[in-house]
């Protein structure tokens, strides 16, 4: 029964979400393009294999995806900074502004979710989902990136 309603409320929290992206302006990105340049800009440039591999998905769907990015210039192709083969995909400056801009929009719009809870809750939902994410992540194989994990590992060091 808890995990029937825990479903639940995920599912519900994944339509406000969806429904939020409608209400804004024309220049929103499609939630491919903002999951796929939020990937990029956590880890720097990606070759499509490894875009697919980090989504789990088929390549012909990342790339398909990815072209859209290019068509729309917020992405562009640049020789691997490592010296490979494979060509990968880095954010331009307008596509960098873009993705700012809808971060700021899906933080204001949270912020008014939140606005009558406590600091103490608004941390407590943090340290939640980060837990199911990493969970999630975990049981995938597959860790999204995040700059807080970075900081630690450059103390640890």
């Amino acid at each position: 029964m808890v995990l029937e309603r825990l479903e639940r409320e995920l599912m519900l929290l994944s339509r406000h979400q969806v429904m939020a992206r409608r209400e804004r302006d024309a220049e929103c990105l499609e939630r491919s393009a903002y999951l796929l340049l939020s990937r990029i800009d956590a880890q720097g440039p990606m070759s499509i294999g490894q875009l697919a591999e980090a989504f789990g998905l088929d390549t012909s769907t990342v790339n398909r995806q990815t072209a859209a990015l290019l068509r729309c210039g917020l992405a562009e192709r640049v020789a691997d900074p490592e010296g490979g083969m494979a060509r990968k995909l880095r954010i331009t400056e307008e596509g960098g502004r873009r993705l700012a801009a809808d971060r700021e929009v899906n933080r204001s719009c949270l912020a008014r979710v939140v606005a009558h809870w406590s600091a103490d809750e608004v941390q407590e939902l943090e340290d939640v989902l980060v837990r199911l994410n990493r969970s999630a992540e975990a049981l995938e194989g597959r860790h999204w990136p995040r700059t807080e994990d970075d900081a630690r590992e450059r103390e640890a060091q």
